[in-house]
Parts: structure tokens; C-alpha cells; sequence
């Protein structure tokens, strides 16, 4: 009897911490989603921000946030209540996350290759940086951000049976790798992103601070701008890098224990893919003047109407 209490104590005080994490983690979210969604607003107020390079790319990066915020936390959400759900509805939802895990981190790459050639090739800044040009990029990022997705199903598909689809499991990467040699390709596909990616902010950090170094007057202060943008974008960069990392922790730590596995996704949800999407709103929606502005005004307009 005595016994019999003591687990129900201790199974009450784990769902009372498992709804704590949840609660926690959807405030955070709903933060998040209505600060992107006003911004999202915010962008198609002015015409100068959807034909400009940047904005139109942070507004993919905003979008790409938004979508994996919500995708993710709903499989948050089935994990840590162990809901199960069929394999082959876990494989649209895996799709969506797979692919906008990786979206955010090449945006940011392009982003960084934009404020490259506006300060050390502005007079080729108008061809490269084209709306047309914008659009061609935007098809690129998400062709090369499907392609660990497609590496990681096309593996899964030559391995699984078709009865394996129709299983109900506890749906993450871990249940679409069968083989090492396919959490071997996996591994090699994430780490050849994120070396490309770290040399090229590397690259475009480097050749910026040499123009600014060189630059005068009211170009040295544009330049010195640049540079921070660079630096915050390499940062937010190496936060959604390191998420790249987190399956493979995971994917060994839950063969020791598998509450030991929800708490350290847990952690790695908060640090590394609901922290570096809290800086794109910092980074452009406070820190650039003509947005933040526009941001002002939408603002204003709104509680007035409100208040009418």
C-alpha cells in the first residue's frame, strides 16, 4: 500500500513537470508566432520591402520560423504525452520539418552573401540583387534545404516494408533510420552544410571587415553596421547549426534512458530552435530603422482604430 502510494506520488509530480515544460514551451511559442505574424504584416505594408533583397529574405525567414514553430511544437506535444501516431502521417509532418530546419540556416547564409555584395560590390548590387534574382534564390534555398530531407526518406523507403507504414509509433527521425550506414549518410550530409555555411560567413565576415577598415566618413559607419548585422547573423547562424547537431545527442542518449531523452530535447527545443528564432525579429525588426518604423506606424494605426 505504502508502495502503491509512492509511485502515484511520483507518477503525479512527473505529468506536473511534463505540463509545466508544455505550458512553458506553448507561451513561448504563441510569443513568438504573434511577433512573426505582425512583422510578416508589417513587411507587405511598404512596396520598398517586397522588392528589396533583405527584407524579402527575412520575410522567408520569418515565414520558415513560423511554419517550424508550429510543426514542431505539435510534435513536441505528441512526445511528450506519447501520443502515437501512423508512420505514414508522421512522414508529412517530418517532411515539413526536416525541410524548414534547414531553410533558416541557408537564408541566413544568403542573407550574409547579400550584405557581402552591398558593401564590398555595391555597383553590382542592383543586377545580383534583383527581385527576379531574389525569387530564383528563394527556389534555390529550398531545393538545397530539401536535400537532407530527401536523403534521410529516400534511406528510409528502400529499407521500410509497407506494413511498417501503417504502425503506430511516436513520431521523430529516430523511427525512419533502420541501419547505421543511414544515420552515417545523414551525418555527412549535416556536416558538409555546416561546414559550406560556416565558410561562407566566415569568408563574408572577413572581406567586409577589410572595407571597413579602408572605408571613411558616413561609408565606414554603414560598413561598421554591416559588419554587426554579419556578426549577429553568424551567431543566429551557429545556433541553428548546432540544431543540426541535437538528433545525433538524441538519438544516443535514448538508448540510455528514455526521460533522460525528453529532458535533454527538451533543452535543446529551447536553446537551439526557439532561441535563434527569436533574434530575426531582433535583428531586422528593431535594429533596421525604415523597418522598425513601418513597424511603428502599422502599430499606432492599429490602436487607434482600436480605440475608435
Amino acid at each position: 500500500m505504502y508502495a502503491a502510494n509512492n509511485s502515484l506520488v511520483g507518477t503525479e509530480s512527473l505529468w506536473r513537470q511534463i505540463n509545466d515544460k508544455v505550458i512553458i514551451v506553448q507561451i513561448l511559442v504563441m510569443i513568438f508566432l504573434c511577433i512573426n505574424i505582425l512583422l510578416i504584416v508589417t513587411f507587405f505594408k511598404n512596396q520598398c520591402f517586397y522588392t528589396t533583397t533583405r527584407y524579402i529574405l527575412f520575410a522567408v525567414t520569418l515565414l520558415s520560423d513560423s511554419i517550424l514553430l508550429f510543426m514542431s511544437d505539435i510534435l513536441l506535444i505528441l512526445i511528450y504525452f506519447r501520443f502515437t501516431i501512423q508512420v505514414w502521417l508522421c512522414i508529412i509532418f517530418s517532411v515539413v520539418v526536416l525541410v524548414y530546419i534547414i531553410v533558416t540556416p541557408v537564408t541566413l547564409t544568403a542573407m550574409t552573401l547579400e550584405r557581402y555584395v552591398a558593401i564590398c560590390m555595391p555597383l553590382r548590387h542592383g543586377e545580383l540583387c534583383s527581385t527576379r534574382s531574389t525569387m530564383h534564390c528563394i527556389l534555390i534555398i529550398h531545393g538545397l534545404s530539401s536535400v537532407p530531407c530527401i536523403v534521410i526518406l529516400s534511406t528510409f523507403f528502400a529499407s521500410a516494408s509497407l506494413s511498417f507504414y501503417k504502425k503506430y509509433q511516436m513520431c521523430s527521425v529516430e523511427i525512419f533510420i533502420f541501419q547505421v550506414w543511414q544515420d552515417q549518410a545523414r551525418s555527412a550530409v549535416q556536416q558538409f552544410y555546416f561546414l559550406i555555411m560556416c565558410i561562407i560567413i566566415v569568408f563574408s565576415y572577413v572581406k567586409i571587415m577589410k572595407v571597413a577598415k579602408a572605408a571613411s566618413g558616413e561609408n565606414k559607419k554603414s560598413t561598421k553596421k554591416g559588419l554587426r548585422t554579419v556578426i549577429l547573423h553568424g551567431f543566429q547562424l551557429l545556433l541553428c547549426l548546432i540544431q543540426l547537431w541535437c538528433p545525433f545527442i538524441e538519438a544516443a542518449v535514448i538508448k540510455i534512458s528514455f526521460s533522460l531523452f525528453e529532458d535533454v530535447r527538451y533543452f535543446n527545443y529551447i536553446m537551439f530552435y526557439l532561441a535563434p528564432r527569436c533574434l530575426s525579429p531582433l535583428i531586422y525588426g528593431l535594429r533596421d530603422e525604415k523597418f522598425f518604423q513601418t513597424l511603428r506606424n502599422y502599430s499606432s494605426i492599429c490602436l487607434f482604430k482600436r480605440n475608435i
